[in-house]
């Protein structure tokens, strides 16, 4: 009787898995001499704790100056709350006082020109009684007078007739072709001017001259 071994198929080799090496990981370069540690991070990729700082307590030295220093800081503040409040109540008074001195100029001229309106009355007074000689005196006198508390206050008249022209002083409202008076000079003032002392009101308004055209 014949015995059967029982046939066994030869298995295939299998291929184990290779697991490739990990890279190696270079070593943390130390830090330099004199260069603060840096700590390292902490496991699971959190932030990083400040390490709390100590308090350093003060000197009994160190209050007493910052006491001091403290006191003249108040002072300090003091003085310049006092300084400006002086400065705004001196703007306030000088203003006030600007005010007072043109109020005060203003009625020392006004009384001056208080006897022109007078004469001015008296002359159309005079009008009305068709006197013509007390008229025409009055009114002389009342411009002249005029002139007189004008010329008081500061007022010069600019005078141009005859004169070579000036910018600064004449304002030309035309030419006249003339050989009776210079070439650049005022033939005729239509109107004068006036200065308040050296600061100019008004310019005399002047025909200026004009050489005339060869024939």
């Amino acid at each position: 009787m014949k015995q059967h071994h029982p046939h066994h198929s030869a298995a295939a080799p299998t291929a184990e898995a290779t697991t490739p090496p990990a890279p190696e990981t270079a070593p943390a370069a130390a830090p330099a001499a004199g260069s603060p540690a840096v700590p390292a991070t902490p496991p699971g990729g959190g932030e990083m704790l400040a390490e709390p700082v100590a308090a350093v307590p003060l000197t009994p030295e160190q209050i007493e100056d910052l006491k001091v220093r403290a006191a003249k800081a108040d002072e300090h503040w003091e003085r310049l709350l006092r300084t400006t409040a002086d400065f705004e109540n001196f703007k306030k008074r000088a203003a006030r006082e600007r005010h007072e001195a043109v109020q005060l100029a203003n009625a020392a001229l006004l009384l001056k020109l208080l006897p022109v309106l007078d004469h001015f009355e008296m002359a159309l007074a005079a009008a009305q009684n068709h006197n013509a000689d007390s008229f025409r005196t009055g009114v002389a006198m009342i411009q002249q007078q005029l002139k007189n508390v004008l010329a008081e206050a500061g007022l010069e008249e600019i005078d141009a007739a005859g004169k070579s022209f000036d910018p600064m002083f004449h304002e030309a409202v035309s030419q006249q072709e003339t050989a009776d008076v210079p070439e650049g000079h005022v033939v005729q003032q239509l109107r004068k001017g006036y200065k308040l002392r050296d600061r100019l009101l008004r310019p005399a308004a002047v025909v200026v001259a004009r050489k005339p055209a060869a024939k």
